[in-house]
């Protein structure tokens, strides 16, 4: 028969495991999020030039266009 501190013991390892488990998971998840939004936060473009479509990354209002590089404003929607 298991002694009653010592599966005390082995519950509060497995709960300390568990939480540190939890804890790198969410350091990760908002890590990748933080990834994830800054490349998908785009800016998007349309040359009058040569009427290419094209997308840089958010913040910036004119950009060269990657054909003829003229440069252009942000489409506003």
């Amino acid at each position: 028969m298991i002694s009653l501190p010592l599966a005390f013991g082995v519950m509060i390892y497995t709960l300390c495991a568990c939480g540190v488990v939890f804890l790198l998971w969410l350091l990760s998840d908002m890590r990748d999020r933080a990834l994830y939004d800054s490349e998908r936060r785009k800016g998007t473009f349309h040359c009058i030039k040569c009427d290419q479509l094209y997308a840089a990354r958010a913040g910036t209002e004119t950009c060269p266009c990657p054909r003829c590089q003229f440069r252009n404003t942000r489409l506003q929607f």
